[in-house]
């Protein structure tokens, strides 16, 4: 059975890889590849990274790379240029810089002289077959009303955006740190997605709507549904250490899909009362 489910994934991968060999000169979106696999557009890109072993447009571009490389080496006549722009490369320069970041070369020293064996060793993803022992449930989580204060932007900036959201629960007093639950809402991978598309709410449980405010402060609800959780301990800046094994290692075994509906959060630790290396927090992979 997980055998079964693990290679029905692998099939569904395996499309989205021949539909982007095929397609390299248009436009490849998340969304559309998602649809091709048949997977959410949620977790799509972290799906994909789990199991590549690097981001949707990482790959896309290397496929894109590889493909120039050997019509460098193929056709010795043709400009480099113009190979550049067949790429999506705006110049020769930016191609230089990709190329050599992959290949360790230069578009104009591989075209002299290949070095092969190092680049078939950067194409061989680093997709991580180590699998974790995790210790993960199936719940059904209730329908919840939440505040959500949302984040757009680095990464790097979300503290401010918490800190900004406590100041309204302490102000207001309508959700309570101390006896109303807080999450997290992961619209984004900060590990794939530009610093500036980042999106991420965050969350405090609410008994009634919020009036508006000039925080911004939004009415949302988190759906009722089935959703797999498993808990990370330590600072939610390594929370990645969870979240990726869950994508990876489980969800291929597991047999379940995904709805549509972001990976969330629960956090059980109170910000700054507990120290960062004792915290708790509750993944959750919301399935179908």
């Amino acid at each position: 059975m997980s055998k079964t489910a693990k290679n029905a994934y692998s099939v569904r991968f395996d499309r989205v890889f021949a539909y982007i060999d095929e397609h390299l000169d248009e436009d490849l979106t998340l969304e559309g590849l998602s649809r091709i696999a048949n997977f959410s557009k949620f977790h799509f890109h972290r799906q994909f990274s789990a199991y590549a072993g690097l981001g949707v447009f990482q790959y896309v571009q290397l496929m894109r790379l590889r493909r120039a490389s050997l019509r460098l080496a193929e056709n010795r006549g043709e400009r480099i240029l113009d190979i550049a722009l067949e790429a999506g490369f705006e110049s020769h320069e930016a191609f230089s810089r990709a190329f050599k970041r992959a290949f360790g070369q230069t578009p104009s020293a591989f075209r002299r002289k290949p070095e092969w064996d190092s680049w078939r060793a950067c194409l061989a993803f680093s997709h991580i077959t180590r699998s974790i022992v995790m210790d993960v449930r199936i719940v059904d989580f209730p329908q919840t009303r939440i505040a959500a204060l949302e984040h757009l932007g680095p990464a790097s900036r979300l503290p401010d955006s918490v800190q900004h959201f406590i100041d309204w629960r302490k102000a207001t007093g309508l959700s309570p740190i101390e006896n109303k639950r807080t999450f997290g809402i992961a619209y984004s991978n900060p590990d794939t997605t530009p610093p500036e598309e980042f999106r991420f709410d965050i969350c405090g449980e609410v008994d009634a709507p919020v009036p508006e405010n000039p925080q911004g402060v939004q009415n949302k609800c988190i759906p009722a549904g089935r959703c797999a959780v498993v808990r990370h301990f330590g600072t939610p800046d390594r929370i990645g250490e969870t979240v990726y094994p869950l994508y990876r290692d489980w969800l291929p075994e597991s047999g379940e899909e995904l709805r549509d509906f972001p990976l969330f959060f629960q956090y059980l630790s109170i910000y700054p009362e507990t120290p960062e290396d004792a915290w708790q927090t509750d993944v959750f992979l919301p399935l179908k």
